[in-house]
């Protein structure tokens, strides 16, 4: 097994940052430089000031804080990063493709293979890689084949690690996982690669959970995992619009069924859809690569998950629209949240975007409030969907950073994301400012239902 005293990632995004921060922080013997070419970000990271990390998770600034110049580094010189690297670990972005073939369903893999060129380009010695991303199946495969027609003739192994991290536990998730998977090649030279990984995370996790597997379960599992926790979310969404019609709850029904062992209480929780940055890449990815072998039936049934999860977020945007007597046409709605989730300033694929877009095609004024996604975000996350006129976004949405701003004079209020923060409002005092009858539309079911009625609010919940 060869020792580590030295580790590079190329991306110091969600996955990148917290990870390497929290392997910095259990082996104070291996320097970990965190490389990316976006300078912004890099000095974000180096910021004297913790608040101004790119990325908000709980506890990573107290990580950082600790770790940062001691032995874990931040810079732009990927070069020198990957030249210093004993083992180099892969985090950049693979969004879903969005031209040519595959188009809207497979990974966008143009990063991940600049990344191989690049090591191929300018390693000096034998190194290990790691695919940290979350990439479609055989991807290993690939680096592997640019790698080893390198003219540099070093060798590479080639280790799939997807992670596991939920966004607003992230911190929580690394140090105390449920598993590291350590996916390679079943040669010599590849079970000491995997070994080798596996000690620098047998630091702090049981040796237990550290499981090895070939490269393609490895890289299998991390798409498997997240389609099945996406199936449950639209699986018990589908049936909030039935308990709508029937006068059952929800939540009720929920717990009735996570209290059967054989299914469990977690990813139960109705809401307006799920979002994030890997649950539809990772099911879209699964689609494709079943189609790609022609397994028609496979692909239609995953598909179906991102089917319901669209038609949830339409259907609560149709919602507004309905109790809005069928005209949100410069009616001014009040958004809460725009984060995927709570605890993270993360928006990829929220639920926020596409509900205002919806709202957007009926001539709707909205104005956002959310603790920790800046506005330019909030810009930036419509005008990719290519549906509406930059001017035409930023005339009609306005981003403000006090909540009874937000809520004053509106002609609904719509509830996106979990945030703590929106269940201790003064809700008496937000009902005197909004425009009469006072609609609320919990798109999470986080608020106290019956204490908002009292107030005089009509609350439109999810499966209620």
């Amino acid at each position: 097994m060869k020792e580590i005293k030295n580790i590079c990632c190329i991306g110091a995004g969600y996955v990148g940052g917290p990870t390497m921060a929290i392997i910095a922080l259990k082996n104070p013997g291996i320097k970990v430089n965190i490389v990316d070419i976006n300078e912004k970000r890099i000095a974000d990271w180096n910021d004297t000031d913790l608040d101004k990390l790119p990325i908000y998770e709980p506890g990573l600034k107290e990580v950082v804080a600790e770790t940062r110049g001691r032995n874990l580094f931040f810079s732009t010189d990927v070069d020198q990063g990957i030249q210093d690297a004993d083992m180099i670990f892969i985090s950049v972005n693979t969004p879903t493709k969005t031209y040519g073939k595959g188009k809207g369903q497979a990974a966008d893999l143009k990063y991940i293979e600049l990344c191989a060129r690049q090591i191929a380009r300018v390693a000096k010695r034998d190194k290990i890689v790691v695919e940290k991303s979350t990439l479609p199946v055989r991807t290993a495969e690939a680096l592997k084949d640019i790698l080893s027609n390198s003219e540099s003739g070093f060798n590479f192994e080639i280790l799939s690690n997807p992670e596991f991290l939920a966004e607003g536990t992230a911190i929580d998730d690394l140090l105390d996982p449920d598993r590291v998977l350590i996916g390679g090649d079943d040669t010599p030279t590849g079970k000491e690669a995997k070994n080798t990984l596996s000690a620098v995370y047998e630091a702090w996790v049981p040796k237990d959970r550290v499981l090895q597997t070939n490269v393609w379960s490895s890289e299998l599992s991390k798409l498997t995992a997240n389609a099945f926790l996406a199936q449950r979310i639209s699986s018990i969404n589908a049936m909030s619009a039935l308990c709508e019609e029937t006068e059952a709850d929800v939540d009720e029904i929920a717990k009735a069924i996570g209290m059967d062992s054989r299914i469990g209480p977690k990813f139960l929780k109705s809401s307006v859809g799920f979002g994030g940055s890997c649950f539809q890449k990772d099911v879209l990815n699964l689609v494709y690569i079943a189609k790609s072998y022609g397994l028609t039936e496979v692909a239609e049934y995953w598909n179906q998950v991102i089917e319901l999860n669209d038609y949830q977020k339409r259907r609560f945007a149709d919602n507004i629209i309905k109790k809005s007597y069928n005209t949100v046409n410069d009616k001014k709605i009040a958004f809460l949240g725009w984060a995927f989730k709570k605890d993270t300033n993360d928006t990829r694929e929220s639920a926020a975007i596409y509900v205002a877009d919806h709202l957007l095609d009926e001539n709707a004024h909205i104005v956002v409030y959310d603790p920790k996604v800046p506005a330019e975000q909030v810009y930036t996350d419509l005008e990719y969907l290519k549906n509406h006129d930059p001017e035409e976004i930023r005339k009609r949405v306005s981003i403000v950073n006090d909540p009874y701003e937000a809520t004053n004079e509106a002609h609904g209020i719509a509830v996106l994301t979990e945030w703590d923060e929106f269940k201790s409002y003064d809700w008496a005092k937000i009902y005197s400012s909004v425009l009469k009858p006072a609609n609320v539309f919990d798109g999470r079911n986080i608020l106290n239902k019956k204490a908002l009625e009292e107030v005089g609010f009509n609350v439109y919940n999810i499966g209620k």
